[in-house]
């Protein structure tokens, strides 16, 4: 029994080891040999392909499903029209705020009193006026050294379909004193003289038509009434037509010019007249412009002659909106008149000579052009023969007084001029003009208060959206002037005389604004700041320094 037991333990632990080799040899099999597993196949079908009954394969009926229709009588229309788009609203935008009444006044030294004043309409472009004034005097230091200028103007436009109307009113008052000292003459009183003035003006203008062969036309009218304190009177109608029918790249037109007017003394009355008629061709391709007619001009009333003068113009572009060179031929008749002549010289004397003066031939050329947004520029030089031109000198019986005296010849006057205008941007513009004129007369020695150089410039500078600045300069170079000298020979009749040069000078004036509200305002002018002495006709000097302020408003 033992021996059966040991035996049996012998054989267990045998084929336990024998199952353990096997075990081993297993595993390296199942590491380097493929497995092949093979179970039950059952197919996962989807729920929407499986049948609840089992088909009839011996019925062999095709299945016809059954319809049901619905007929809508319902009537056919041919509408082919596209319906318009409706425009999309925009979020409502707050209008800005306009103010077309402003109103301006201040103070200063000099006795200086200042107001100006603008009234305007509405937003409607077709419709407009407006309504201005102006009133200055100041008071120097010389005796009755005052001046004072008041304006009122009345402005009205139209604008039709075809055509722009436009209206003017406007008046001026002009008062000062003959306060020049002759030092060889008392003028202890010095008179007064005021001027008067009113105008009215119309014109009508044509409206730009892209049409071919399209009309053009514009006609204008002025009347002007003008007197001065004491005896002079002057009354002038001016009549403008221009018309002008296109064909393709060729201008036909013709422009016609009338002037009558009556001139008025105490020692005279006369009528001086002018008619124009100004034929010409204009053709204009491919930057070339170029004008070519005749200036028929007939004088009447106190002289009676006929004229005929050249006008021609061309203008060719080099460099598209950078450089054009421009040439010009041409000749008139220049009425002189008491308002015009006394606007140049206020301090004339009483009954002083009218004659008209003649440009014979003028000749002009140069270069204009732009060198980009806000930058432009011209320097033009021309060439004047012009008989009978008017020039100014002290009167004999009262120096403090001015005659009017012609070049009885031909005056030939050379020039230069150049124009330049920057705008660096809304904030800052500056502008500049210099002009050269050497004058030649031919009876007399100078072209008497006439420079040869003068410069004009001006600066705006909107430093920040309250505070603006602005500055103007003037410089002329020395005048010539004439004086008699003594009295007239009682044989003869022959007076002597003698040139004195008046120096030449340079005026700066400054000025400055803020904005306190979108109402209210300060300014400040100083004139002649460099406090600069001089004159501009002989005896007659300029104020000083002269500063003025005070407050605007808007509303």
């Amino acid at each position: 029994m033992l021996n059966t037991y040991k035996y049996s333990s012998i054989l267990i632990l045998g084929l336990l080891s024998q199952i353990s080799v096997a075990q081993e040899v297993k595993n390296e099999q199942q590491q380097s040999s493929e497995i092949e597993v093979i179970r039950p196949y059952k197919p996962i079908l989807a729920e929407a392909v499986k049948l609840r009954r089992s088909p009839d394969l011996d019925n062999l009926q095709a299945y016809r499903a059954k319809f049901d229709y619905l007929l809508i009588n319902r009537k056919l229309e041919t509408n082919v029209d596209i319906q318009k788009l409706e425009a999309q609203k925009l979020a409502a935008v707050k209008e800005a705020e306009l103010h077309p009444y402003f109103l301006r006044a201040g103070i200063g030294n000099l006795s200086t009193l200042y107001a100006e004043g603008y009234f305007g309409t509405g937003k409607d472009e077709a419709l407009q006026s407006a309504a201005y004034f102006k009133h200055i005097n100041n008071s120097g230091q010389l005796l009755n050294q005052k001046e004072s200028i008041s304006q009122v103007s009345v402005y009205g436009r139209s604008i039709g379909e075809n055509s722009t109307l436009n209206g003017r009113i406007n008046f001026e008052k002009h008062g000062l004193y003959f306060y020049g000292i002759d030092p060889s003459q008392a003028n202890p009183n010095p008179e007064k003289q005021n001027f008067n003035f009113i105008e009215l003006e119309g014109d009508i203008v044509k409206r730009f038509s892209n049409a071919e062969n399209a009309w053009n036309y514009a006609a204008k009218a002025n009347f002007y009434l003008w007197n001065d304190k004491f005896d002079a009177k002057e009354n002038v109608l001016t009549l403008s037509a221009y018309f002008n029918r296109r064909f393709d790249n060729l201008n036909v037109g013709i422009a016609a010019n009338t002037e009558i007017g009556t001139s008025k003394d105490l020692n005279y009355s006369f009528s001086n007249n002018l008619l124009r008629l100004n034929p010409h061709l204009k053709f204009q391709t491919n930057g070339v412009n170029i004008t070519a007619g005749i200036n028929v001009v007939q004088e009447f009333g106190m002289n009676s002659k006929s004229r005929i003068f050249p006008a021609i113009h061309a203008d060719f572009e080099l460099i598209p909106d950078f450089l054009q060179i421009f040439a010009e031929v041409k000749g008139d008749v220049n009425r002189n008149s008491l308002k015009k002549l006394t606007d140049e010289n206020p301090f004339l004397n009483r009954n002083i000579y009218i004659q008209n003066s003649v440009d014979k031939l003028t000749f002009s050329g140069g270069i204009k052009g732009t060198g980009g947004p806000g930058f432009g520029y011209k320097a033009k030089f021309y060439s004047k023969q012009i008989n009978n031109f008017a020039l100014f000198q002290n009167s004999v019986a009262t120096t403090h007084m001015f005659d009017v005296i012609y070049d009885n010849g031909t005056l030939k006057n050379i020039g230069l001029e150049g124009e330049i205008s920057v705008q660096v941007s809304d904030q800052l513009k500056w502008t500049g003009r210099v002009n050269f004129d050497d004058y030649k007369p031919e009876t007399e020695s100078f072209a008497y208060y006439k420079p040869q150089l003068s410069v004009n410039s001006n600066l705006l500078y909107q430093i920040t959206p309250k505070i603006g600045f602005q500055a103007n300069v003037v410089i002329q170079d020395d005048l010539k002037a004439k004086q008699w000298i003594g009295q007239p020979d009682p044989l003869t009749n022959n007076i002597d005389y003698q040139i004195i040069t008046l120096k030449g000078f340079v005026d700066l004036g400054v000025g400055a604004t803020y904005k306190i509200n979108n109402k209210f305002g300060a300014f400040l002018n100083i004139n002649n700041v460099l406090n600069t002495k001089y004159s501009k006709y002989l005896y007659y000097n300029v104020n000083g320094i002269n500063a003025f302020g005070g407050i605007s408003y808007s509303f």
